[in-house]
């Protein structure tokens, strides 16, 4: 009898031992089911890479779950400065190229879907790489904010101060009329504030260093303010965006109008580089951007 209730009670050990386990492996797919539900989740980003031909999972690169190469686990980015795999850095460029072409095409309210299906990628794979569409215009209108101070630096290099001055709103106006992204961020700041700030910083400097050098040369009337010279850029896009389908050019015209006005003085005018729009140009035009009824 004193035997038999030891076997009994070895038995119960081992029953209970692997109703533990049991419990244990439940609760590792909880988890794991809980992470797929997660927008957000490594599941759900890895997920959005098999769904794509270029995504991380696809490339097959990636370690088995449960599985970590030497280094550590590729997909644990959090806290994590090791450069990415080259496939994922592959992604990740696929990924800024499309952001690029569709923000300038459309501007910054194109969706991080949008961005993904122009990728041809997973939209996990975005929200793996971006979290945020804040970080997303960060990392790819950072070269363009560098890009306007070496035009603005550049333009300080012209021997001649009004041709500097001249030769940069001309090149903004061209950036800004082909990039509506790069308007809206400098414009509105809607997204990535912090650079739009540090584009005012560091650019600032620079067109008032443009401005002042010409109005010192007496090529320009000292009651222009350094403030006026984005206004203009921006007023030249605008225009440029409500007649693209029209005539893209044509902003070209009045800023040929615009530095006429801002010479102290001047002998004859500035010859027009672009015709004006004709009438049935104008009309339709207009029609283009009257507002819709709903």
């Amino acid at each position: 009898m004193k035997r038999r209730n030891c076997l009994h009670l070895f038995l119960e050990g081992d029953v209970a031992s692997l109703e533990g386990d049991v419990a244990s492996l439940e609760g590792d797919v909880a988890s794991l089911e809980g992470d797929a539900a997660s927008p957000g989740g490594d599941v759900a980003a890895l997920g959005g890479g098999l769904a794509s031909p270029g995504g991380d999972v696809a490339s097959g690169s990636a370690p088995l779950a449960g599985q970590c190469a030497p280094a550590g686990c590729p997909w644990d980015t959090a806290g994590s400065t090791r450069p990415l795999r080259r496939d994922a850095e592959r992604n990740r460029q696929r990924i800024l190229k499309a952001a690029s072409e569709v923000f300038t095409e459309y501007g910054l309210e194109v969706s991080l879907d949008e961005v993904a299906r122009q990728a041809g990628v997973g939209v996990g794979t975005v929200y793996r790489r971006f979290r945020t569409k804040e970080e997303l215009v960060q990392a790819l209108f950072d070269e363009r904010i560098d890009a306007i101070a070496a035009v603005a630096e550049r333009a300080a290099g012209q021997p001649d101060p009004w041709t500097g001055l001249v030769s940069f709103m001309e090149q903004m106006a061209e950036m800004l009329a082909d990039d509506l992204g790069l308007r809206q961020l400098l414009m509105f700041a809607t997204y990535g504030q912090d650079r739009v700030a540090y584009a005012r910083q560091r650019n600032a400097p620079l067109v008032e260093g443009l401005l002042e050098r010409a109005q010192a040369a007496g090529q320009v009337r000292p009651d222009l303010s350094v403030t006026d010279i984005p206004f203009i850029v921006f007023t030249l896009t605008e225009a440029a965006q409500i007649t693209r389908r029209t005539r893209p050019d044509l902003w070209r015209r009045y800023l040929a109008l615009i530095i006429d006005g801002m010479r102290p003085a001047r002998r004859g005018v500035t010859p027009l580089p672009v015709p004006a729009l004709l009438p049935d140009e104008l009309e339709h035009t207009m029609r283009q951007h009257a507002p819709r009824h709903r």
